[in-house]
């Protein structure tokens, strides 16, 4: 008998242990989604996500002068897996008590990536963007192991959330009006379009710079800015750059909402965020951007301020080299990149101290991507219920930038929108949401912060 009862006592006590264990270890995946392994970016696959960097370092390597694009729609995106910690960590959350009508003062210093490249049958005649292929993986042997084809909205969208507005279009003014309102409820302040010269586009898309008169329009009635992310279109250097510059400031510099930011010298300058700048090299850059250059822009109606992307450790000195203004990191993967992981931002703004230059972290609410890229989800980034965010909003106020970036308003193909969700379940399809908490804790928490960096801000200048 006592054998029989001592028997109980160890199986009920490896059973009592082997819980334990498996408790513990789904805390320690919870933390690394907040804290990702900082070679993340180091590693091959990593890399892989960025071929344009690749084929950069190739051509440093090899001394020649032409670079061609991998075009991907902004590189970094990732998986549909409804991880544990979605539903065993709850993050403390502001209390949602404001009504929706009551907006927000804009706050000039939070930037928001923003793009206009969807489109509908309604306005558009088809689909645009929700109807997003899925993307190979670059290894033909990886690449048959995943499925291929594209989406079939509006049931079936490339995004692993799904917006309250539906399968919208850009285009429609209900639609713009509505983003206008919740990027001010959000109390960010300059909206940061995404912009290709007139006629081209990303290849997934349309052209969209006549929309951009509208966007202004609507941004001005909720006294928000405009600023523009110009992206890497075909054969993009000094010359093309110092066109589009002027186009963009001819056309549209005259606008209430075109946005102009205070130097500390007290000049009111346009600011145009560049991305994929280390596609280019500095020397290219330098023609345009430093005083002496043979296209400079410099000391002319059409100087701005120019930020370039930091991706790896390195693009410090070439950003400085090209005679940009500063330097951003656009990507919502904490540990993907060296610009994007949070633990490197303090020597990142020391050096742009050093130099003269402005530092201007982007944070992000998540990341994934693998309605897009299904081989990705090495990159996934759990919202863990907003606490990711706020950790980004956290590392990002102990640096004392001037500006903070958000990525994204609405990059719903890779998950980092804050743009409202709502749940949705179609055929074998479980979007991913934003409960426990309701549509809009994205814009809530983003206001949090606003005000929590207002408050910070004016200490720091005392």
């Amino acid at each position: 008998l006592n054998y029989d009862i001592m028997a109980r006592f160890r199986r009920r006590t490896c059973i009592i242990l082997l819980l334990f264990i498996l408790f513990i270890c789904s805390i320690m995946m919870a933390l690394k989604t907040l804290r990702p392994d900082r070679a993340g970016f180091g590693d091959p696959f990593g890399l892989g996500l960025l071929p344009e960097l690749q084929q950069r370092t190739v051509i440093l390597e090899n001394k020649q002068n032409s670079l061609n694009r991998v075009q991907g729609d902004t590189v970094t995106r990732v998986s549909n897996l409804h991880s544990i910690t979605v539903n065993t960590m709850k993050a403390s959350m502001p209390p949602v008590n404001k009504l929706e009508e009551e907006l927000s003062s804009p706050n000039y210093n939070f930037h928001i990536f923003y793009y206009s490249w969807f489109g509908n049958p309604q306005f558009d005649g088809k689909y645009i963007h929700w109807n997003h292929p899925l993307l190979p993986h670059w290894d033909p042997k990886i690449a048959n192991n995943y499925p291929k084809g594209r989406h079939n909205p509006p049931e079936d969208i490339g995004a692993n959330f799904y917006p309250e507005l539906g399968s919208y279009s850009s285009k429609d003014p209900s639609v713009i009006e509505a983003h206008m309102k919740q990027m001010l409820s959000a109390s960010t302040g300059v909206i940061v379009l995404s912009w290709y010269p007139p006629g081209m586009a990303d290849e997934n898309g349309e052209p969209t710079d006549d929309l951009v008169p509208v966007i202004l329009d609507y941004a001005h009635k909720y006294n928000l800015k405009v600023t523009f992310h110009i992206e890497p279109y075909k054969d993009r250097d000094d010359r093309s750059m110092y066109h589009n510059v002027k186009y963009i400031i001819d056309k549209y510099g005259g606008h209430p909402a075109f946005y102009r930011h205070k130097t500390s010298t007290g000049k009111l300058l346009p600011l145009f965020y560049v991305y994929d700048s280390y596609v280019t090299l500095p020397e290219i850059w330098a023609n345009l951007l430093t005083a002496s250059g043979s296209q400079s822009i410099r000391n002319t109606p059409y100087d701005a301020l120019f930020i370039a992307l930091l991706v790896e450790e390195r693009h410090k000195h070439d950003i400085h080299r090209s005679g940009f203004d500063g330097m951003y990191t656009y990507f919502a993967t904490n540990g993907f990149s060296y610009g994007s992981s949070h633990h490197n931002w303090a020597s990142l703004k020391a050096f742009c101290d050093s130099n003269n230059l402005m530092f201007i972290p982007s944070v992000g609410p998540g990341y994934i991507d693998t309605s897009i890229r299904p081989w990705n989800n090495h990159n996934t980034r759990n919202r863990v219920n907003g606490k990711y965010y706020e950790t980004a909003f956290s590392a990002a106020l102990l640096v004392r930038p001037e500006i903070i970036s958000i990525t994204s308003f609405n990059e719903w193909h890779e998950g980092t929108q804050i743009e409202k969700a709502v749940p949705k379940r179609t055929g074998q399809m479980v979007y991913l949401d934003y409960k426990p908490h309701k549509p809009n804790v994205y814009l809530e928490l983003t206001q949090k912060w606003s005000e929590k960096y207002r408050k910070e801000q004016e200490q720091w200048l005392m």
